[in-house]
């Protein structure tokens, strides 16, 4: 089968020439072949002629350039739609304008360069933040928490004494939500496991985990991103939805990974604007390639999903 031969394209500037060259075109034969003559000095009914038909060349004129300028038209609302939480959104080339495909060419080429840059800064944020994290976190555990384990060894009063046991008990817990050391030391499942029991053990809702995502290989970045997510999403249950009951699941999902956290109470009101500990959430699943998904309604509760592709090379 013989192939189809290629168009050629044509130029912004060539097609604006080309239909203003039609519409002076069809002006100059009526001009020639038309009995209309224009005297001096011009009657009315001359006059009313001349108006009517720049009136139509003018229409015409503008319906010829709008299809012409219809692309770039295109092209500036679809980049305007763009949105930074979600990447990997491209423009279509169309390949009828070659200042248009030029245009969405260089468009593309800064989105991937913007989106390489941003991914790459917020993981170098996000490894100091972490390390200042650890570095608080280790303090509070080995300095303040010796200073008050002294301080009740010391005290005879056993209210004085119960007292400062309990701040020792925030500092320490406190210390865990910084940086928690299960993660780093029995992985993910673990520390996942033992968020939801101290959830529930500080005056929040019980929540029951199902946890299935064994034989998965996970980086650090990957398994401190999902921890994250699921800390602002049981945060964030235990201070505003009223919720009774909460589920974590993490799964393997065609190589990937899925975590859910579902709650029964109160849910997100119509038209809510998202807070920082949801924008923080997207931003956080950016950085390893997983995407955010938040569903909720009025007193049916809300749905946190993270879905976390597999890895590039993986089989």
């Amino acid at each position: 089968m013989q192939a189809r031969p290629r168009r050629a394209r044509l130029s912004l500037l060539t097609r604006v020439v080309l239909a203003n060259a039609a519409v002076l075109t069809v002006v100059t034969l009526l001009l020639l072949f038309s009995p209309i003559e224009i005297n001096a000095p011009v009657t009315q009914n001359q006059a009313i002629i001349l108006v009517v038909g720049f009136l139509v060349s003018l229409t015409v004129s503008v319906l010829l350039l709008r299809r012409v300028v219809a692309p770039v038209r295109r092209l500036a609302e679809t980049m305007r739609s763009v949105d930074p939480l979600e990447p990997g959104r491209r423009l279509p080339i169309s390949g009828a304008n070659t200042e248009v495909d030029a245009l969405t060419t260089a468009f593309n080429d800064m989105l991937d360069r913007l989106e390489d840059e941003r991914r790459d800064s917020a993981l170098r944020a996000l490894a100091a933040q972490e390390q200042e994290r650890l570095r608080i976190a280790r303090e509070l555990h080995d300095e303040v928490g010796q200073v008050l384990t002294s301080v009740i060894l010391e005290l005879d009063e056993p209210r004085a004494r119960e007292a400062v046991r309990a701040s020792l008990e925030d500092v320490r817990r406190i210390a865990r939500e910084l940086r928690p050391e299960t993660l780093d030391d029995l992985g993910l499942q673990s520390a996942l496991r033992s968020l939801c029991i101290s959830v529930a053990a500080h005056g929040g809702p019980n929540v029951t985990p199902t946890l299935a995502a064994d034989g998965l290989t996970l980086s650090p970045e990957v398994e401190l991103v999902v921890y994250r997510v699921a800390q602002e999403s049981l945060t964030n249950v235990a201070r505003h939805a009223n919720a009774t009951r909460v589920d974590l699941s993490l799964t393997a999902v065609d190589g990937g990974l899925r975590l859910i956290v579902r709650d029964d109470g109160s849910g997100l009101a119509p038209g809510s604007e998202e807070g920082s500990g949801i924008t923080g959430m997207r931003e956080r699943a950016l950085l390893i390639g997983g995407r955010l998904t938040i569903s909720s309604a009025p007193g049916r509760g809300t749905e946190v999903r993270l879905d976390v592709p597999r890895p590039e090379g993986a089989r």
